[in-house]
């Protein structure tokens, strides 16, 4: 999982990419990230603390960490190597083998999929490898 907030269209995406992380600090990563995504129109710097009172975060360190940036540099990494990789939009998954400490990508499969699509997008990565 990396960060890849679209800016462009969502101008409080990058501070909810912070958040998350900084409810990851608190071992409420996916919590955070799920509550985010669900609530898209609530992601304003005054919105988020409300999600970490929702979720029962230590509010006060959850601030410091957004309003210390601890984050930034992190989710901005995600950004550009999501674009060195090509990525377009979200969500993109890379099927492949590791190669050391490098992933071989054998398929990418860009955009929401049914199971289905899931399926064969795996199938067809799995017979490539044999």
């Amino acid at each position: 999982m990396r960060d890849y907030p679209l800016e462009s269209i969502h101008p409080h995406a990058f501070k909810a990419a912070e958040a998350a992380r900084c409810a990851g600090d608190q071992g409420k990563y996916w919590e955070m990230h799920d509550r985010l995504f669900a609530n898209q129109r609530e992601l304003t710097p005054s919105d988020l603390p409300k999600h970490a009172t929702a979720l029962k975060l230590d509010t006060a360190t959850f601030q410091q960490c957004l309003d210390s940036g601890r984050h930034t540099a992190a989710v901005r990494k995600d950004v550009t190597d999501g674009q060195t990789a090509t990525v377009k939009g979200t969500p993109t998954f890379f099927l492949g083998v590791e190669e050391g400490s490098k992933l071989k990508v054998i398929r990418v499969v860009r955009g929401a999929q049914h199971i289905t699509g899931f399926k064969a997008n795996i199938d067809g990565a799995l017979s490539t490898m044999k």
